[in-house]
């Protein structure tokens, strides 16, 4: 079963894009027109309908003027008239609502792929069933986009609640998910939201694919945009990816050096320990040397022999107990002093070698772990900056936004030129 990442976060909510009124960069226009459209209906026409009733109804019970809802119930709310952007009113109910939901990213769904069409038909599933779902949210634009470079839904939708005080019906999104049965509260609308990736995780499973959790929503972001952000957070993933292979594979060279670091000191403890028994066995021929010179001086001649008979007998038997001892020392005749410290310092020098070598590697490993760190701060800092940037200048962010966008466009333009001349190189035709 193939395995695929849901994303469902929040949109800005333009309608004039979602439609097609404008073009973005990354609209393929040859495509737009397999873009499935559900509904489309004018945001001042869907307040009419939903809410004109009720306000006539509310003006009715009003004896003073003052109170009354005057110019149209979305006029009363936001100050101006409908308009085809979010608008917030000073209690910060917002004008609509925009759901921005997608199967899969562009490199397992994207258009070229085999699964293009697929998670397109999932989508298209979902959003069949969206409104019998949310009574409370009138759907009044809905539109699948498949002129993009992933197949995604673009749902507009009022919230509508229902009141004892005041106007009767309005505009209210913490009143709708009540009554759709999420309960009150900051996580009414996280409960409705993982409801919906319930079902849309059911109809993936029907499909063959299987979901993955939900990337972080994307917020108010524009999808050039987040794509830039997405791609920056990839690359920065792999760069950690491939530097925690290599401090993994630094650190297995360097498990391996100290092994051979311990079978190296092993060596040289060997031989350290074989150079008391060198000193014991030449004290022990320097004892047999000494007993021969004794017997030589009480064997010159008869008498010297009678006389001092019990004392030859007595070296003669002291010098049968050590020569087996001279005799099993002279196979460590083989290698004198000098060469046993020969075989010593090259030891040694192989022991500070591998030290060194050893100390290279965890120098290169603390850089590594910390160009991790330094990545990951920048990673953070850069979020954090863009955040700002955006908060406070609003205007400059947006012009840097579309400089980008035509940058990338750019980019892309002259990539398919560079193709296009190579095909026509590899076919012959230049």
């Amino acid at each position: 079963m193939k395995e695929k990442r849901i994303s469902f976060g929040q949109g800005k909510g333009s309608l004039t894009h979602n439609n097609r009124e404008i073009m973005a960069d990354n609209v393929d226009p040859l495509r737009t027109p397999q873009n499935i459209t559900f509904v489309r209906q004018p945001i001042g026409e869907a307040y009419d309908q939903l809410f004109a009733e009720s306000t006539q109804r509310y003006n009715a019970k009003q004896k003073r003027n003052d109170r009354k809802v005057h110019g149209g119930y979305y006029e009363h709310l936001f100050g101006v008239k409908p308009c085809n952007t979010v608008r917030t009113a000073a209690d910060k109910r917002k004008s609509f609502y925009e759901d921005v939901v997608q199967i899969g990213k562009m490199e397992d769904s994207g258009y070229g792929t085999e699964d293009f069409q697929l998670v397109a038909d999932c989508l298209k599933e979902y959003m069949e069933g969206f409104q019998k779902r949310n009574s409370n949210f009138y759907v009044f634009n809905a539109v699948l986009h498949m002129d993009e470079a992933t197949p995604h839904l673009h749902i507009d939708y009022i919230p509508v609640g229902h009141y004892k005080r005041g106007q009767d019906t309005q505009n209210g999104i913490a009143q709708a998910l009540k009554e759709m049965g999420y309960g009150e509260g900051k996580q009414a609308i996280a409960r409705w939201r993982a409801a919906e990736v319930e079902v849309l995780n059911a109809i993936c499973l029907e499909h063959g694919i299987q979901p993955l959790a939900p990337e972080k929503a994307r917020g108010t972001l524009e999808i050039p945009e987040y794509k830039e952000k997405r791609r920056q957070a990839d690359e920065l993933a792999v760069q950690n990816a491939q530097a925690a292979a290599e401090l993994s594979e630094k650190q297995a060279k360097s498990e391996k050096l100290n092994a051979q670091i311990e079978k190296k000191t092993a060596t040289v403890n060997a031989i350290m320990s074989y150079l008391p028994y060198l000193e014991k066995d030449n004290k022990v021929e320097d004892d047999c040397l000494a007993i021969r010179q004794e017997l030589d001086s009480l064997l010159d001649g008869k008498l010297s022999i009678m006389k001092h008979k019990d004392d030859i007998i007595v070296k003669v038997e002291k010098l049968g107990k050590i020569a087996a001892k001279a005799a099993d020392a002279s196979h460590r005749k083989s290698l004198t002093i000098y060469d046993l410290r020969e075989l010593l310092q090259k030891k040694y020098n192989e022991y500070d070698d591998l030290w060194h070598k050893a100390a290279e590697r965890s120098g290169r490993i603390n850089e590594l772990t910390h160009e991790v760190s330094t990545l990951q701060a920048k990673a953070d800092v850069q979020a954090e900056f863009i955040g700002l940037f955006k908060k406070c200048e609003p205007q400059k962010f947006a012009e840097v936004k579309q400089l980008q966008e035509h940058i990338q466009a750019q980019r892309e333009e002259e990539q398919i030129q560079q193709s296009a001349t190579r095909k026509k190189k590899s076919w012959g035709l230049e």
